[in-house]
């Protein structure tokens, strides 16, 4: 936080202290001013709270400035900025300000309404604060000393947060008809200018059309139903938008699915009870024709991931299902007959349909990887590794593993044949990549013998596809694999031939044979080819007995020749030993 504030303290005042126009008119850069203050201060991870608090560090900077006090430290005293005060751009952003700081609470509440409801009075409140402050600001650009431009983004701000309160109080045509105000402003100013501000101005265009055809729909417009999912297929309408636009698509088949009984799989009709099953299974054609419209990777792997949320919600709620059922038999002892239930098949089913998702956004993710792989690698940014691939393929066989084990279908051969030849196709790739990382470190040998097994997979793959009628269309192309490889071999081949000729000619006088041991010409090169043999010359052994000296003798010569002292009086005389050895004497003790 300290070091935030040191950079506003850098940044800020040059901000505030901006010149006006050279056509002598007053300016300032509504939404630039906006856009910069959210990036910089916490929008761009969704935090409202820091960026009020930066409105109101900012407010006290220029309210300090422009010696514009609302009193003392002991008394309140509320000013106003009015028209006759507006000889400087820096009260105008004192109001933009001030109602940046309301939208940005607002917001914060709209965060916080999820888990608390009673928040959604305070942040109405909030917004319709924001959007008084607004309309100042507009009133305060009328005047005459205020450019054109400031007059048209002022108007254009308050539309927009007009917009944003209608648009929570669910008042869609008035929503409507501020944000299409907003929206004509901004399109204007865009063709007017050129170069960065008319980028702002269409981001803001885009920012604002999810709302109107939120509001279209709400208003019943047919054709909103299908922009929504355009704009939902080309990723538009980011946040809280985006949450809105998934509840509405699920109210929608929400209403169709009440005509939806049962579906059909592998031979067998399951009737489907679970209202959640049925939404599911429903908008699964309309989520795998987008998926299959999408052109922009990211978006792609946004419905992929979609897809695999609600495929797990719904498999959550078919086994909460299944527990319960499972404890009525156990009540009512019915005998198990051994057949697998509607709702184990059901749930057999959707696990089929996530773990086919899961190998179709592997898949999807692998070919992405393999169109870089093949692309020259620049200095600057790293480019994907076969490792990269390897795990993607690892991913898909155990997807495939787990396909095979499905309860309900362990007995359906020709579901087995289907699943084990995907395997063996999968494999064969995964064993491709496995050679490409092989290649890398220059194993040659390795990857020679991986290229034979990856053709060995795709051989059988493709009898198996034979036998089974199958064109293999659905699967990554084996054919053109096989041509891969064949045409790596050949590579393979010559870059190992290379690599062992590599070492070049040693000079003839360079080669003297030598039998001394290595240790004794440790200062002088040539090569010895006997040194890389297995009975290398490095010392002589045994080695040759050396003359050493011997080891001193010590004797002690001086023992013999020393007296040593008389010890008679320490050494106890018998019979002389007190009162005390006369009693012992007496008692017979003493012996």
């Amino acid at each position: 936080m300290a070091l935030e504030k040191q950079n506003e303290a850098k940044v800020s005042p040059m901000d505030e202290n901006k010149e006006n126009q050279p056509d002598g008119g007053i300016g300032l850069e509504i939404l630039q001013v906006i856009k910069e203050s959210q990036q910089q201060h916490g929008l761009r991870h969704g935090d409202y709270q820091r960026y009020r608090g930066y409105c109101s560090r900012r407010l006290r900077r220029l309210r300090k400035t422009l010696g514009f006090r609302m009193g003392n430290r002991h008394k309140f005293i509320g000013k106003k900025v009015t028209v006759e005060m507006v000889s400087d751009s820096r009260y105008l952003l004192v109001v933009l300000m001030e109602a940046e700081r309301a939208w940005s609470y607002a917001m914060q509440l709209k965060q916080e309404a999820n888990t608390e409801p009673r928040k959604r009075f305070h942040l109405l409140a909030r917004l319709r604060k924001a959007a008084k402050h607004s309309e100042k600001l507009e009133k305060l650009c009328e005047s005459p000393r205020v450019d054109a431009k400031t007059k048209l983004e002022a108007q254009a701000y308050t539309a927009y947060l007009t917009g944003m309160v209608e648009f929570e109080l669910q008042e869609w045509k008035r929503a409507m008809e501020a944000f299409n105000k907003c929206k004509t402003i901004y399109e204007k100013l865009a063709s007017a200018f050129t170069e960065d501000l008319a980028v702002l101005y269409r981001q803001r265009v885009d920012e604002i059309s999810p709302n109107i055809r939120y509001c279209a729909y709400n208003i019943d417009d047919p054709n909103a139903i299908k922009d929504l999912m355009q704009m939902r297929l080309t990723g538009g309408g980011g946040g809280m938008m985006a949450e809105k636009l998934e509840s509405l698509i699920t109210q929608a088949r929400t209403k169709q699915a009440a005509t939806m009984s049962e579906v059909e799989w592998r031979g067998r009709t399951v009737p489907v009870k679970i209202d959640k099953a049925r939404i599911f299974l429903l908008g699964l054609a309309d989520n795998e024709a987008a998926i299959a419209q999408a052109t922009n990777e990211d978006t792609k792997e946004h419905l992929y991931e979609t897809l695999l949320a609600e495929c797990r919600d719904t498999i959550q709620a078919v086994r909460e299902e299944i527990k319960t059922e499972a404890k009525q038999r156990e009540r009512s002892s019915d005998a198990d007959s051994g057949k697998v239930s509607n709702l184990q098949f059901l749930h057999s089913y959707l696990t089929y349909i996530k773990l086919c998702t899961l190998v179709k956004r592997n898949e999807s993710m692998a070919r992405t990887l393999q169109a870089k792989l093949k692309e020259p690698e620049s200095d600057e940014k790293r480019g994907p590794r076969p490792q990269d691939l390897i795990r993607l393929y690892d991913i898909i066989l155990q997807s495939l593993a787990e396909l095979s084990t499905l309860q309900g279908l362990e007995d359906d051969h020709t579901f087995q044949k289907e699943v084990s030849l995907k395997t063996l196709v999968y494999k064969a790739y995964r064993c491709f990549f496995i050679a490409q990382s092989y290649v890398l470190v220059k194993k040659w040998s390795e990857a020679l013998v991986l290229h034979e097994r990856v053709l060995k997979y795709a051989k059988e793959a493709q009898s198996k596809a034979k036998s089974l009628n199958n064109s293999l269309k659905d699967l990554p192309d084996i054919q053109e694999l096989i041509a891969e490889v064949n045409t790596e071999k050949y590579s393979l081949q010559a870059s190992a031939i290379l690599d062992t000729d590599e070492t070049t000619e040693v000079p003839v006088q360079q080669q003297v044979k030598d039998n001394s041991p290595l240790c004794d010409h440790l200062e002088t090169f040539y090569l010895d080819q006997s040194l890389v043999g297995k009975q290398a010359n490095l010392v002589q052994f045994p080695p040759d007995f050396k003359p050493i000296p011997c080891k001193p003798l010590f004797f002690d010569l001086a023992l013999n020749h020393v007296a040593f002292p008389p010890l008679d009086e320490k050494v106890e005389q018998k019979g002389k030993g007190g009162l005390t050895g006369y009693i012992k004497g007496i008692f017979g003790f003493g012996s």
